[in-house]
């Protein structure tokens, strides 16, 4: 499917030039700077030279002071407290280092994963009995709770109290519990809206410090976990989650906890980014909830035993590479099923009761890749009921789609690229013709194609090793730092090319502009049909800039994105 690029606004003259001059660099990067909002010397200086002091007081966040009291007062007064988490990826880091934290001070700490097929997401009866049953007093939840109101009445009851460290929106109404921290709440002033799950986990541990007179560096350690949530939970990298992931990457590349050191393959050791994180650590983690039990990560990432750290890591990747299986099938049944299917022009919607339940969302991601439509992946649930996953396009809000079908929806929620739904089964044709219905009517034409956005055109000539340094330091890239994306018109082969994969479906060629002599090494994914042409006609190219890193040798290459065999460029 042909992609829509889009050249993003250009700044004016006055600014670009003003900015260029202050911090001696080249048009292009100043332009991006601008588009990031990076307008002077100072904010460039606070932009490429994050620092620790930067982070804001915990004690801004809205209940802090009661959540702080509360731990110490459990630590007094001996109580148990359990550590409680989601079961993906944001959930497990948030437990690893709220329960790494706690014992390393005070001996009564446990902590608690919710089942994903038993008890389903957010806190659960079973939890709080478990609790009950221990004789916990405390419950800190991470990831989720902000909207258990009724399950923190339940553990109130029981006698245990809860702090609720959450990053969700909440409802019109909270949780009663001890202190509700979540930076989202309309009341709280905290200055930074996107933190992580265990990004606000952080937070408590932070403030907790204080009190009890723990060194700072010793908090800072625990970023290497807070990275990993701020990759994987896909949060803006701005603000404080850009300094925090920024000092965690340093760790995860220099000193980083055990379990976290076993994830890392060997190839990215001492090269780890936000992208490695998201495709080769991310995946790994989250295939313990997705397959068996995510208590599974939470002991990897906690082992401080190398022996025990191995037998973790060897079971996470047994449950990786099944993940991997099942999702590869799925995928190919899926398609098999749209492939007969010629009613429906704006939704995907698929459905096998035998599918497993843990892998649809990956599945319902892939499809939309192929076919770029709002997608719902099916399989069965219990009682009569189905349970879906809900994948969005750029631009389409899917949750507000889903709420025109609420009528046939026992349950949903999500927002607006991904969502959940559990229905009954004898809805599932209503649906179908329902969701498309409503999404042909929602769905504007432009949301019906790819589209690759471009930072700014660029010239060869001014891709030079200053230029290469200097980008280097835009990273971490992730959601509103995203890596930029440059346009140069008129590229030609420069002689060197050859085939990867399987099947020839990817390439690696030399480029080269006329204006510039310089000769790069460029390669595109899934590009394999277009190698014949890009040899013998010009085209124009928008690329990212990367290092390659083989073998311990760094390697400048350009990530091609995409190409056009024309003169002609469409900006909008």
């Amino acid at each position: 499917m042909a992609s829509r690029w889009i050249l993003k606004p250009k700044p004016s003259i006055d600014e670009i030039n003003k900015l260029k001059e202050s911090l001696g660099i080249s048009d292009s990067l100043a332009i991006i700077l601008l588009q990031r909002k990076i307008k002077n010397f100072d904010e460039a200086k606070s932009y490429f030279r994050p620092k620790l002091s930067q982070l804001h007081d915990p004690y801004l966040m809205k209940g802090m002071k009661e959540a702080v009291q509360r731990v110490l007062s459990a630590i007094k007064n001996d109580e148990i407290i359990m550590v409680y988490g989601d079961y993906d990826v944001d959930g497990t880091t948030s437990v690893s280092l709220m329960y790494t934290f706690l014992k390393s001070i005070y001996k009564n700490v446990t902590y608690y994963i919710p089942d994903r097929y038993k008890e389903g997401y957010g806190v659960s009866a079973e939890g709080i009995n478990y609790a009950a049953d221990n004789d916990v007093k405390l419950i800190i939840s991470l990831d989720c709770g902000i909207k258990a109101i009724e399950m923190v009445d339940y553990a109130k009851h029981k006698g245990i109290d809860f702090i609720i460290c959450d990053h969700h929106l909440p409802g019109e109404d909270l949780p009663n519990a001890v202190a509700v921290l979540d930076p989202k709440r309309k009341d709280c002033e905290y200055p930074f809206k996107d933190l992580s799950g265990c990004g606000v986990g952080f937070k408590l541990i932070q403030a907790l410090s204080k009190p009890l007179e723990i060194n700072e560096k010793e908090i800072y350690s625990y970023l290497d976990l807070v990275v990993v949530s701020i990759a994987a939970d896909i949060v803006p990298i701005m603000g404080e989650n850009r300094i925090m992931a920024h000092f965690g990457l340093k760790i995860l590349n220099e000193n980083p906890r055990l379990g976290l050191k076993m994830l890392i393959p060997k190839e990215s050791v001492g090269n780890v980014n936000i992208s490695k994180i998201v495709f080769a650590i991310a995946p790994k983690i989250n295939a313990a909830g997705r397959i068996k039990q995510a208590t599974d990560a939470v002991r990897l990432l906690i082992s401080e035993n190398q022996m025990s750290a191995r037998k973790y890591m060897s079971e996470i990747n047994d449950l990786n590479k099944e993940r991997k299986e099942i999702d590869l099938s799925i995928t190919n049944e899926a398609l098999s099923q749209l492939e007969k299917e010629t009613d429906f022009r704006y939704t995907t919607v698929v459905y096998n009761p035998n599918w497993h339940k843990g892998v649809i969302g990956i599945v319902a991601s892939r499809l939309t890749e192929v076919y770029y439509r709002p997608t719902v992946v099916f399989t069965r649930g219990d009682n009569g009921m189905v349970v879906a996953s809900v994948r969005s396009v750029k631009g389409f809000d899917v949750y507000e789609a889903l709420l025109e079908c609420s009528d046939l929806l026992e349950r949903f929620g999500g927002h607006m690229y991904a969502a959940g739904l559990t229905m009954k089964e004898v809805n599932l044709p209503n649906f179908k013709r329902r969701f498309e219905q409503v999404v042909g009517k929602l769905i504007h034409k432009t949301q019906q194609t790819p589209t690759v956005e471009i930072d700014t055109e660029i010239s060869f000539k001014e891709i030079t090793p200053k230029f290469i340094r200097i980008l280097k330091q835009f990273e971490p890239f992730g959601p509103e730092n995203l890596m930029p994306q440059f346009l140069t018109r008129g590229v030609s082969f420069a002689g060197d090319a050859r085939y990867m994969g399987k099947e020839n479906e990817h390439i690696k060629l030399s480029v080269f502009h006329p204006d510039a002599r310089k000769v790069f090494m460029a390669v595109g994914f899934g590009m394999g049909s277009l190698l014949k042409r890009m040899k013998s006609e010009p085209f124009d190219m928008v690329f990212s800039i990367e290092e390659n890193v083989w073998q311990g040798k760094a390697h400048l290459q350009f990530r091609i994105k995409d190409v056009r065999f024309t003169d002609k460029f469409a900006s909008s």
